[in-house]
């Protein structure tokens, strides 16, 4: 197929994404989309993951049966202020411990506004499956350090619908390419030692590291995501998997200054699909094989994605030294 064929098809597929059924995703739903969509335990030909049930989403949207009742905690009603001055760390605090505390699934609510909150770590485990209901932006401080930004750790059943996060990086990109000592900056949104967790409709602007980072964790769908940073921004990933298996990142639209997936050592059973990725640094395996004892990757799909602007397409990148690592059972498939 033409070049301008498939980038006509990958931006329909966009379109029909944000008009169908990403607006009516419900926060009482996730138990119903994690067993459309959770690890892909089928196999094709090639002994991949096979593609994730779309259809079974869409027929869902437009009027599956719906879970049971979830209990909202409204961050301001909690004393969030949404004037993207007031650190509200605090009132997001709150409200996840009392949804993680609730026995039946719950949601946190964060109303549009734009709300600056400082580094934050919610950890689980939870009695139930909590949603994040993003209306708003949520705004990273200035004074960059070596920690992420928002962690979710040990959690599992944890959905992220919508919202922008707004890593505040441009400043510190300038001190590092100028060649100053400048902090390493935070990564805006990390999930470790988690499982069953979704990300869809979310948009990451301007990340000061890695935007989103995915560490040991398991059956992690991430769909319908903006990734945005400026093309000279350095070490700002737009997703990096590593340590974690049953991934799945489909729909995706990412303009950065490093590359738009990275995956990591430890890595396996990955489905990427339909993918925009430019400007950035491509799709890349690796790199690996820095350490001696490294983990290595298998098991890696990525099929349909359209490269605009990159310094590369899809690459295996390794250190040229001796190591344990691996990379096996790979598919580079409708890649322009």
């Amino acid at each position: 197929m033409h070049r301008t064929a498939y980038v006509a098809t990958f931006q329909a597929t966009v379109k029909n994404l944000e008009k169908s059924w990403i607006p009516i995703l419900e926060k009482r739903m996730y138990q119903t989309l994690a067993a459309s969509f959770g690890v892909v335990k089928s196999r094709n030909m090639h002994g991949l993951p096979n593609r994730p049930c779309i259809a079974a989403m869409d027929k869902w949207a437009k009027g599956g049966s719906a879970g049971s009742t979830s209990t909202t905690y409204n961050v301001v009603d909690l004393g969030a202020k949404a004037d993207g001055k007031t650190d509200s760390r605090a009132a997001f605090l709150s409200a996840w411990s009392s949804a993680c505390a609730s026995n039946a699934a719950a949601t946190v609510l964060v109303p549009s506004g734009s709300y600056l909150l400082t580094r934050v770590v919610f950890s689980g485990q939870c009695k139930n499956s909590v949603t994040f209901q993003i209306d708003g932006t949520l705004v990273a401080p200035t004074d960059y350090g070596t920690e992420n930004w928002i962690t979710f750790d040990g959690v599992s059943g944890v959905t992220i619908l919508g919202g922008t996060l707004d890593g505040q990086g441009a400043a510190l990109w300038a001190c590092k390419n100028a060649g100053k000592t400048c902090p390493i900056g935070a990564t805006s949104l990390e999930f470790t030692n988690s499982r069953e967790v979704l990300i869809s409709g979310l948009t990451s602007l301007n990340s000061q590291m890695f935007h989103i980072d995915i560490h040991d964790c398991e059956n992690v769908n991430i769909q319908g995501v903006h990734v945005t940073a400026s093309g000279d921004s350095p070490n700002t990933d737009g997703i990096h998997v590593a340590g974690s298996a049953g991934v799945n990142i489909t729909r995706a639209i990412i303009k950065t200054g490093d590359d738009c997936i990275s995956i990591g050592p430890g890595a396996t059973n990955l489905w990427i699909e339909n993918i925009g990725c430019g400007p950035g640094h491509g799709i890349s395996i690796g790199s690996l094989g820095k350490d001696p004892n490294e983990q290595g990757v298998q098991n890696v799909t990525v099929k349909t994605a359209v490269f605009s602007g990159t310094q590369n397409g899809v690459r295996i990148k390794t250190w040229a030294k001796p190591n344990q690592g691996f990379v096996r059972g790979v598919l580079f498939e409708d890649v322009i």
